[in-house]
């Protein structure tokens, strides 16, 4: 390629290697940040290279726009066979394809060593190179098309804007787009057939606009009739993406990994790191939990977007991800909904100081000075009288109904539930006469 085509060799050269550079780093750096953290499996894998293409797209998009406006200035009179006019954005399209293939290898080698799941989905593969070949032609036609200075950054913001847009609409609507929506959700995957399909549907699209526009500019009918197949193609995509179920729930797709004792918790294969852990944290609560309403031995990580029962004596968890206190954070969020909230209610401060015991986390003192009271009488309590107290006052404590005279006074262990509880007087009153018996353990007054 001379001068006078508007791009020298050494320029596209040398703008080939650095193009070739940035996306390598920004590709890894972005695969990197949309890996789900604590999560080793192909599938988090895949998703996080599909996913690199939010920028790696763009800055192909700008690229492309650049070399199409600068050809286009220079070569204003030039006839152009159909092969003179889709050879450079081919050759485009290679060298961003082999920066994807880069990308794809570097994090194969970390699936490889610590990777769990089916392998590599050629699928996926296929659907972040047609993804790429999208965004190159976009911005090679729109730099031919507006063959002005700023014609990448038109291309570049402009693909970035228009896939982001289209992503954000209808829930089908992201599967037309090269990346997809966020947040990336390790617990659904797409189904099989999807990734193929999709990557069909980008392929004929991306081959149809950049047939059509040769078509236009060399005045060749042969192109034109190509673009029509090809449309054919992405329109056979589009119907096979429609008719494919939006997600599938990962569990129909392989096996959890549990750990069996004391109770059963059951996590995503790539999350298997997490069950020391959220065995400990939910282990505590089931034990505080016995005897209640609220009991259960099992416990299932699910997706946020699962809306399936439960059977009885399971509990589903959400963890997103494996980064510092995720154990806490499933724990908090599951103990939150065992009581309603009442803001503005005395019994408000009452579930804080339940809920907190549960959490395992420090008593708050609470807004009133009843609250505190009971904190510190609850604090007092040994760990079985609080859980049989907590089998005395369950429905109080789900419903919003917890008062003051439930904190105070003794806590029998074989304590019958009667609604009158407690017997003894309320909390700062001491009954000297009262026998301090049931487990062998003094009963808790106040101090």
């Amino acid at each position: 390629m001379d001068s006078r085509r508007g791009v020298s060799r050494e320029e596209l050269k040398q703008g080939a290697v650095v193009l070739l550079a940035v996306l390598l780093v920004l590709g890894l750096v972005t695969a990197w940040s949309v890996l789900i953290p604590g999560v080793m499996d192909w599938d988090n894998i895949m998703v996080a290279v599909i996913g690199s293409l939010r920028l790696t797209g763009p800055v192909a998009a700008a690229f492309a726009a650049w070399i199409a406006a600068r050809r286009r200035r220079a070569g204003r009179r030039r006839t152009l066979t159909t092969w003179q006019a889709v050879r450079p954005p081919l050759a485009i399209l290679m060298v961003v394809v082999g920066s994807f293939a880069a990308t794809m290898t570097v994090l194969t080698v970390r699936a490889l060593l610590t990777g769990e799941g089916n392998g590599l989905r050629a699928g996926g593969v296929a659907l972040g190179a047609a993804g790429l070949a999208l965004y190159v032609v976009a911005g090679w036609v729109a730099g031919w098309l507006a063959p002005v200075a700023v014609a990448p950054l038109i291309a570049g913001f402009g693909t970035y804007a228009l896939f982001t847009w289209v992503a954000s609409g209808a829930p089908w609507a992201d599967r037309l787009t090269p990346a997809g929506r966020e947040p990336y959700d390790a617990f659904r995957m797409m189904p099989l057939g999807t990734f193929t399909a999709q990557a069909l549907w980008l392929v004929g699209i991306s081959v149809a606009l950049l047939l059509g526009w040769a078509a236009f500019v060399t005045r060749q009918a042969l192109a034109l009739a190509a673009a029509m197949i090809a449309l054919l193609a992405a329109g056979t995509g589009v119907a096979r993406l429609l008719s494919e179920p939006q997600a599938v729930a990962v569990s129909e797709n392989f096996a959890y990994s549990c750990q069996e004792w004391p109770i059963v918790v059951c996590v995503h294969p790539g999350m298997r790191g997490g069950l020391g852990e959220l065995g400990s944290t939910f282990t505590t609560i089931a034990a505080r939990l016995a005897g209640t309403p609220a009991a259960f031995n099992r416990v299932e990580q699910r997706s946020r977007s699962d809306a399936d029962k439960v059977a009885k004596g399971v509990v589903p968890i959400y963890v997103d991800d494996l980064d510092a206190g995720y154990a806490a954070r499933a724990a908090s969020e599951f103990v939150e909904q065992l009581a309603r909230p009442c803001p503005g209610s005395p019994a408000d401060g009452y579930r804080a100081i339940v809920i907190a015991w549960l959490r395992d986390e420090p008593l708050p003192s609470g807004p009133l000075a009843e609250h505190r009271r009971a904190a510190t009488w609850f604090a007092h309590l040994t760990e079985t009288q609080r859980r049989d107290w907590l089998r005395m006052f369950y429905t109080d404590f789900a419903t919003c109904r917890l008062q003051s005279r439930y904190f105070g006074g003794d806590v029998r262990r074989d304590a019958p539930a009667a609604p009158s509880y407690p017997m003894n007087p309320p909390f700062g009153r001491e009954t000297p006469d009262a026998p301090a018996e049931t487990d062998g353990s003094p009963l808790v007054t106040p101090r």
